[in-house]
């Protein structure tokens, strides 16, 4: 049985063990946060995503919490209504369409709770170091113990630290977009029921609707700027206040909340751009290997995917020889893979998600300041065959 250590316990991270364990593999899943991470946006699951959902035996409970707006409206600077729709919201695209958007904390709930026996979670810890020999990957740990697994997996997000460890630094691969984002939560001060509702002045607006049955607010605010966002919480929340604190709509309330929030978040808005996703034993899934950026709409589907094929790929190297018991897999004296069998999986697993990743990434700046064509989402969330060999 091969262990494979998973830095990042987020979407792709929890997802990626989930197949992993029912593949035959022992995951460890290693998360800075001291828990399952309960914040966030709301996120959609799309196209094959969807099958993905499926295949997982996650349907059900997805769908059973899914937002159920019933359209949006776009303000001027005012607050003065320009536009609304009840066929479709920026966020989630068709109203009518089997897509589903949901609270990134609901579906980190959703698999935590499913997470079948055999992932060893690890939360409150990270990875310092990562030396590979040719019996394996020997990582050490801000606090938990050294130990040496046969496989690591990045799943650590856009500021991986697995592909600072192994790939070399940030910004030989992070493209900015021009835009950065923040994120917080708020009572239902506005009193929007399943209503979304969109506000720009000039390179700076707000996304707010409500959630948890109209009880609260998820407030997202972006603005266009090239100086990246502050590290520290509290410098980049002095940051947004000063750029929200320009725009005149609802401007004491937005303000408040923001000061208020305990769940404040915010980032540049960019992709992250490889020649490769692996090297040696370390691999890349997500965020971490290829992000589209939320601007994209399809990071979560990215992430959900690139888990499903990169399992898929692992499980089938070993099942086919390499890295199964034989001398061109296996290390006799030890057991442990020698590598051939996750080369050729790493290999497939690019060579399947890249085409699907260029088109989803391509949506991201498609449209600058608004979302991408019906047409476009459309061919990008199904361009991938689950099943292909």
């Amino acid at each position: 049985m091969q262990n494979v250590l998973v830095s990042g316990g987020g979407i792709a991270g929890t997802a990626l063990a989930h197949w992993l364990v029912r593949l035959g593999f022992a995951p460890t899943v290693v998360e800075l946060a001291p828990g399952p991470r309960s914040g966030g946006q709301a996120v959609d699951i799309r196209g094959v995503a969807l099958d993905v959902i499926e295949r997982t035996g996650l349907t059900e409970q997805v769908r059973a919490v899914r937002t159920r707006m019933r359209g949006m409206s776009v303000l001027g600077p005012d607050g003065t209504e320009l536009h609304r729709s009840e066929e479709a919201t920026y966020s989630s695209g068709r109203l009518d369409s089997e897509d589903v958007e949901l609270l990134r904390g609901d579906l980190m709930e959703i698999l935590h709770g499913s997470a079948p026996a055999g992932i060893e979670f690890v939360h409150g810890d990270s990875i310092t170091s990562l030396h590979e020999d040719q019996h394996g990957v020997h990582a050490t740990f801000a606090h938990g113990q050294p130990r040496t697994f046969d496989l690591v997996v990045g799943a650590d997000g856009l500021h991986s630290r697995v592909r600072r460890l192994a790939f070399g630094p940030e910004a030989d691969c992070l493209s900015p977009l021009g835009t950065h984002v923040a994120i917080f939560a708020a009572d239902n001060f506005l009193d929007l029921e399943d209503w979304q509702v969109w506000q720009r002045d000039g390179d700076a607006g707000y996304g707010i609707y409500p959630v948890r049955g109209n009880t609260e607010l998820r407030i997202v605010f972006g603005w266009a700027s090239d100086t990246p966002v502050e590290r520290d919480p509290e410098a980049a929340r002095k940051t947004v206040a000063e750029r929200m604190a320009e725009l005149p709509w609802e401007r004491t309330r937005l303000l408040d909340a923001l000061h208020r929030s305990t769940d404040f978040y915010a980032d540049v808005m960019a992709q992250i751009h490889l020649d490769s996703w692996s090297a040696g034993r370390t691999v890349l899934l997500g965020d971490a290997g290829y992000c589209a950026s939320p601007l994209s709409g399809q990071g979560t589907s990215l992430a959900l995917v690139g888990a499903y094929v990169l399992a898929q790929e692992l499980g089938r190297a070993r099942d086919t020889g390499a890295g199964r018991g034989t001398d061109a897999g296996r290390d006799t004296g030890t057991g442990r893979d020698t590598g051939a069998g996750h080369r050729a999986a790493y290999e497939r697993y690019e060579r399947r998600m890249r085409p699907f990743v260029a088109l989803n990434q391509a949506l991201a700046t498609e449209n600058p300041g608004g979302p991408a064509s019906e047409e476009s989402v459309e061919r990008a969330k199904n361009a991938i065959d689950l099943d292909a060999a």
